[in-house]
């Protein structure tokens, strides 16, 4: 895992709510719902800056590896900052580095990695990234990373 810990490692962020079901019987938001985070950080990004057609569009991207790692808790009622950045870019596939914030906090609460490979709908190949899809990832594509 990466040592990205500060919110202002990531040039990408959106603010998310937590919902009263997103905490367990321990008081704090379950770990499943940080996967969630990442799908809602990841794709809002790719539909409002890469022009990602979710329903229609003939390249989709499809997650192959995500990975997450705790630091502290998140509850209900608490905003979730989610920052994002790309750590690796390829012909068809990006790796994304997130990091989960409480709002206000500067260090991450959970950090993770996720993979999408981007591949034709109908017949789930890899496809290059689409040239506006690729564009928005470019754009936050952090110095040094490969």
């Amino acid at each position: 895992m990466e040592s990205v810990t500060q919110l202002t490692d990531y040039p990408h962020r959106l603010s998310i709510p937590t919902r009263w079901k997103d905490n367990d019987v321990y008081g704090h938001v379950n770990n499943v719902e940080y996967y969630s985070f990442f799908d809602t950080v990841i794709n809002t990004y790719l539909i409002r800056e890469g022009g990602l057609d979710i329903h229609h569009g003939p390249v989709i991207g499809l997650c192959v590896a995500s990975q997450c790692d705790f630091s502290a808790p998140l509850a209900f009622p608490d905003t979730v900052v989610a920052g994002l950045r790309v750590a690796r870019l390829g012909r068809s596939s990006v790796h994304y580095g997130i990091g989960l914030f409480a709002e206000g906090g500067a260090t991450a609460a959970a950090q993770g990695s996720f993979v999408h490979v981007f591949v034709d709908r109908a017949e789930r190949r890899a496809q290059s990234i689409p040239d506006p899809i690729r564009a928005a990832l470019e754009a936050i594509q952090t110095e040094g990373a490969t």
